[in-house]
């Protein structure tokens, strides 16, 4: 039996009394956009209180036009805001805004180990996901554009 996917728009209220104290707020991973850096069932996050605007880089909460939560990275930044991609994924979104941001990792909790964001070595694996995301798994980048033209 599996367990319920937390409902965030429930946590909303929560994590707002936190940001309000000055704390972070600690939530599991789920989903793999994020691996091979954080893994469902093993993973949390705690996520602070945004400094707007983001950084290239940064990690934020954030809640699309359609109600999702998400977590993924910033990888640059245009006229329509923030351009988002998971680190397991290649398909960038686009169009975020400051308004859909909720929070940001400050901490990442990896396999029961405490990572801070101004880790060295977590520093070297953000510099790799952001200045490779263009070139990130092109056989799945090469079956994806195939399957489009064939429907």
């Amino acid at each position: 039996m599996s367990k319920p996917k937390i409902q965030l728009e429930l946590l909303l209220p929560a994590i707002e009394e936190a940001f309000s104290r000055d704390t972070t707020f600690k939530i599991p991973i789920t989903g793999t956009s994020m691996n091979p850096l954080l893994y469902e069932k093993r993973d949390f996050v705690l996520i602070k209180k945004p400094s707007l605007p983001l950084e290239i880089g940064d990690i934020p909460l954030y809640r699309r036009e359609n109600g999702d939560f998400v977590l993924h990275r910033v990888v640059d930044k245009n006229e329509s805001g923030y351009v988002m991609c998971g680190d397991n994924q290649f398909i960038l979104e686009l169009g975020i805004t400051d308004e859909n941001v909720i929070g940001v990792v400050s901490e990442m909790s990896i396999d029961g180990k405490l990572i801070s964001v101004n880790d060295a070595q977590y520093l070297r694996h953000k510099e790799k996901y952001v200045k490779n995301v263009g070139k990130r798994y092109p056989l799945r980048r090469l079956r994806y554009n195939l399957s489009r033209l064939i429907k």
